[in-house]
């Protein structure tokens, strides 16, 4: 299987648990990569180390919910997590990649997190290069939508003075 290649490249099987079920991921291609790449720099450059973890691909536990999403990026309240995973009370940002999961990001897992109430979820639309914010999360749904494209500066609410520009994603 090794030699197939079955544990590396887009066609290896990704795995998360959400809402009580073991769900397969999306595979991971080349853009959806390279968009990840540029989210994690600009975070390490930007991010000060004593504020968060930058977490990337990694699970954050909702024991409540019944799951533990593997978001593309998860800032983290910088602690030692080796007693259990960031719960939703560390989480200051979450980040989704959307090459071909976007339905699943704005749907199911916005829900998911909203319901959680992660106060800041971003979902990077690779089709349409846009940023789209989900802000106040209420009852299980963001009640605040922004889409951001090109040149439109996106601050997160941890640090507002930080800003990611969509344009520079695929630069």
């Amino acid at each position: 299987m090794i030699e197939a290649g079955v544990f590396q490249g887009p066609q290896r099987c990704r795995l998360e648990f959400v809402q009580g079920e073991i769900r397969q991921m999306a595979p991971i291609g080349p853009v959806h990569e390279v968009v990840v790449d540029r989210l994690v720099e600009w975070s390490f450059e930007n991010l000060p180390k004593s504020i968060a973890w930058v977490r990337v691909q990694n699970s954050i536990g909702l024991p409540s919910l019944e799951s533990a999403p593997e978001p593309d990026l998860a800032w983290v309240v910088r602690r030692d997590y080796s007693d259990g995973r960031p719960t939703a009370e560390d989480v200051l940002l979450v980040i989704e990649v959307a090459e071909t999961s976007l339905a699943y990001d704005i749907g199911e897992k916005a829900d998911l997190y909203a319901a959680a109430e992660i106060a800041d979820y971003w979902v990077v639309d690779c089709a349409t290069r846009a940023i789209e914010v989900r802000r106040d999360p209420v009852a299980g749904r963001y009640r605040s939508l922004r889409t951001h494209t090109g040149n439109d500066a996106v601050h997160p609410l941890a640090m507002p003075e930080m800003e990611l520009r969509p344009s520079t994603l695929w630069e």
